[in-house]
């Protein structure tokens, strides 16, 4: 049962992904209330998938990538970026969030400027990593 959940993973980093540039064109277009719905969506997505994702590898450990070649520099580059990033996220998100829900607009339209394309990277690079790990270069 527990093969599901990498791929049960990385739709949720693309589900958030996805709620993520849907709020940005919401904000764009001077939508308040639904950007405000899609950026808690997006936020709840990412928490499903952090909560998923400790539970799976705390019961699977961890999987070694079995790529070859050009496969290897490009796939831990990927891994490395995604992880840094992550980490680094997380205090953006909450801060962005926190500024966005208290209406202090300034701030957080500032500390959304970087918050934004790093979260869509780590969510795209999960998607990727996934890819990498689970589709294209599965271990035998």
């Amino acid at each position: 049962m527990t093969h599901i959940w990498p791929a049960v993973n990385a739709t949720l980093n693309g589900l958030s992904g996805v709620f993520l540039l849907t709020a940005f064109i919401l904000i764009r277009r001077k939508k308040v209330e639904a950007h405000k719905r899609f950026m808690l969506a997006a936020c709840t997505t990412s928490l499903v998938f952090l909560a998923s994702y400790l539970a799976y590898h705390s019961v699977a450990g961890t999987t070694r990538f079995a790529g070859a070649g050009w496969s290897r520099p490009v796939y831990f580059t990927l891994l490395l970026t995604h992880t840094v990033l992550a980490a680094v996220i997380v205090p953006l998100a909450i801060i962005s969030v926190f500024n966005g829900l208290k209406m202090r607009v300034e701030t957080h339209r500032r500390f959304a400027k970087v918050t934004f394309p790093l979260w869509m990277y780590v969510s795209i690079t999960g998607v990727l990593v996934y890819f990498f790990l689970y589709q294209w270069f599965p271990s035998r």
